[in-house]
């Protein structure tokens, strides 16, 4: 099967199932979707929905956050995965905004990777789900699900490389929503341990359960 007709198939296999979701995550402005996606690293969406109504309530943009502080933070994401660092990555960063950016969420790669915390995957989610524009993060889930449906070359061994290879075949106006589609497939269907092979309406395209991870 040549590449772009297996991208064909598994773009028209997935698009229908997914739609057009862009995120699990609530929020309602652009910086609260930033902070929920720092937050979501290495923890689930589930987890952090149930911990930023209070944050979003009491601490909702760049300024309020960054005049509460560090420990003011960590009070409301106890819960979550590492929150200590979360907490000082979440006040720099606030206070990175309010001082440098007006309070408002960058609209550039280059601006959003500046800031503490925040990396090419977090900067990508935010760039396509609060500006669409056609960006595509590679989480684990997404790394994972394009080595095993062979949309990429074994020698794409980081997400870097991963997102390279995916954007060279994805139709731009399909970039931003193909991240949701490769990451819910993964999340629900082609999981890391024991994937629903028997469900699954591409698995004659898998090339086995690779166990690799994006770092």
């Amino acid at each position: 099967m040549k590449i772009y007709e297996r991208y064909q198939r598994v773009l028209s296999y997935l698009a229908p199932i997914h739609g057009r979701q862009e995120t699990e995550l609530n929020y309602e402005t652009p910086f609260q979707l930033l902070v929920a996606v720092v937050l979501s690293a290495q923890c689930t969406d589930k987890r952090v929905n149930l911990v930023t109504p209070a944050l979003f309530a009491d601490l909702p943009d760049a300024p309020t956050m960054a005049a509460a502080g560090e420990e003011v933070i960590l009070s409301y994401i106890r819960s979550v995965s590492y929150p200590n660092s979360k907490a000082r990555h979440l006040a720099a960063m606030s206070e990175r905004l309010t001082n440098d950016f007006d309070g408002q969420v960058p609209q550039t790669l280059e601006a959003l990777t500046s800031l503490p915390g925040v990396g090419r995957k977090t900067a990508n989610v935010v760039l396509a789900v609060a500006f669409g524009q056609a960006a595509l993060a590679v989480d684990t889930h997404v790394f994972r699900v394009s080595h095993r449906l062979g949309l990429v070359p074994r020698t794409a061994t980081t997400p870097l490389k991963v997102e390279m290879a995916l954007r060279r075949h994805i139709p731009t106006e399909d970039i931003a929503a193909a991240h949701y589609w490769l990451l819910l497939h993964g999340r629900y269907t082609c999981t890391a341990l024991r994937p629903k092979c028997d469900t699954c309406g591409l698995s004659d395209l898998c090339r086995g359960p690779i166990q690799a991870k994006a770092k």
